[in-house]
């Protein structure tokens, strides 16, 4: 069906850079003449509301959220209604705003727009979440610095949005949902499988980093209650016997000017399986101080939540600069000479570790991290060098073709992502007509979305946490 989409046929200047070319029947309208503010407080009984950079407003889950946080005064917080728009003034830019579901609380730093009779927020809130409205919404905030820009309604209201007939909003809705629902079930199904191969290479692993090569290898008993069993000729250490933690930049001075460009690995640039995006450099001058400092043939390992327990972290053995630079959120572990840096690495990937590593993690909720010293006295197996290259030889093959699929299965997650992204900005915009496409779908697809199956859903803002409410 989406191969039949055709251009409209009759088209005209917007008058808008961010936009150019709409449908000649389409119109051009502030925000103000769509929207008008709610600012309500004192209905403390209401449920409080939240902005998922991913999935747009939600009820907050207190029993099941990572987020403990107290709701020390209620009456502050604004009321908002079903169908309303709400965003958080702080992230709209990045496409902190949704569609509310049902009569709630939001944060004092949240808008809330009400829609007037021919808006509908559904399409709105598809066209606010495309790259170029964000660029508007980001152009008209205001702030001391970027990062805490905010949006206020003042400015909200000034914006101009494209602004459709209110049956053609419906149709592009219906369309655009029910590609959605499909898309987000197509990814949902390959995120299954990367979750299935990722178990499969664990299991690999894990056996190998904990019980060597030999099937029939005489055993001790580690000591180690997780552990169990090693061989009989390997040793059991804390981490801090293998690797220093955290090292000095104090070396590196005298091999870097302040000139010299250096690797900089921020964490959305470190996956989940030990691949890294090394295409980042900046200046020693801008990264000396207030980042992690790390040099080739390092491990780095996550130590914020979620990242450290979804495995964030690498063996740094193809740096393209001898010192490099990152986040704060690493935990850096050079080898010393009991251990080879990639066998490090492996020992960083057990599950054992991420497991009891956060149920040890400290700090206020939503920022925990695991600790270093949790790590330093984290007990390992250790086989002699020459037993570690011969394990990392036989993991290579063992897990190249899952490493194939799993790199080609989140590309082709990548690809549809990008698709996504796409269709949704040519379909809000007026580049692509769908009205006689949404005509022929079902009748139930005009019923309601279940959770995080809207197409306007946003992936992963890199933060402190993968997954973030945009709350103030």
């Amino acid at each position: 069906m989406i191969h039949e989409l055709r251009r409209y046929t009759s088209t005209k200047h917007s008058g808008l850079s961010w936009l150019d070319e709409i449908p000649s029947h389409w119109d051009v309208r502030r925000n103000g003449r769509l929207f008008a503010q709610r600012n309500q407080t004192g209905y403390p009984e209401l449920p409080i509301l939240e902005v998922s950079l991913k999935t747009g407003v939600r009820v907050r889950d207190f029993d099941n959220s990572t987020r403990k946080q107290v709701m020390s005064d209620r009456d502050k917080y604004k009321r908002a209604e079903s169908g309303d728009i709400a965003y958080n003034m702080m992230r709209m830019w990045q496409g902190a705003v949704g569609v509310v579901p049902e009569d709630g609380l939001v944060s004092p730093a949240y808008v809330v727009a009400r829609p007037y009779p021919e808006t509908d927020s559904r399409y709105f809130n598809y066209l606010f979440r495309t790259g170029a409205y964000m660029g508007e919404v980001d152009n008209c905030s205001h702030g001391i610095v970027k990062d805490r820009n905010r949006l206020y309604w003042d400015d909200f209201k000034q914006i101009p949005s494209v602004f459709p007939p209110p049956d053609e909003q419906a149709s592009i809705v219906c369309f655009l949902d029910h590609f959605g629902r499909r898309i987000n079930r197509l990814i949902r199904a390959k995120q299954k499988l990367i979750k299935l191969l990722e178990e499969q290479k664990q299991a690999i692993i894990h056996r190998a980093v904990t019980r060597g090569l030999d099937p029939n290898v005489r055993l001790k008993h580690s000591g180690v209650e997780w552990l169990g069993e090693v061989p009989e000729h390997w040793e059991v250490k804390k981490l801090k016997w293998l690797a220093s933690f955290n090292p000095s930049r104090a070396g590196a001075a005298k091999d870097l000017l302040p000139d010299d460009e250096v690797a900089f690995l921020p964490m959305e640039r470190v996956g989940t399986d030990g691949q890294i995006d090394t295409s980042e450099s900046r200046r020693v001058s801008e990264v000396w101080q207030g980042f992690s400092y790390f040099r080739r043939h390092d491990v780095v390992l996550a130590k914020i939540t979620p990242c450290f327990e979804n495995g964030k972290g690498a063996y740094l053995g193809d740096l393209p600069t001898t010192h490099g630079f990152g986040t704060t959120e690493f935990i850096v572990l050079r080898a010393r000479k009991q251990v080879d840096p990639e066998h490090l690495y492996l020992i960083t990937t057990l599950q054992k570790l991420r497991t009891l590593g956060a149920e040890n993690m400290t700090g206020a909720a939503g920022q925990q991290r695991v600790s270093t010293d949790f790590l330093r006295h984290f007990m390992v197996p250790v086989p002699p060098v020459n037993e570690q290259r011969s394990i990392l030889l036989a993991l290579s093959a063992a897990t190249e073709e899952i490493q194939k699929v799993l790199t080609r299965t989140s590309r082709e997650i990548a690809l549809v992502r990008e698709y996504r992204t796409r269709l949704i900005a040519d379909v809000v915009t007026g580049k692509l007509d769908v009205r006689e496409a949404a005509a022929r779908l079902p009748a139930e697809e005009f019923g309601e979305l279940e959770e995080g199956e809207g197409m306007a859903e946003n992936e992963e803002v890199e933060g402190a946490a993968e997954e973030e409410s945009a709350d103030g």
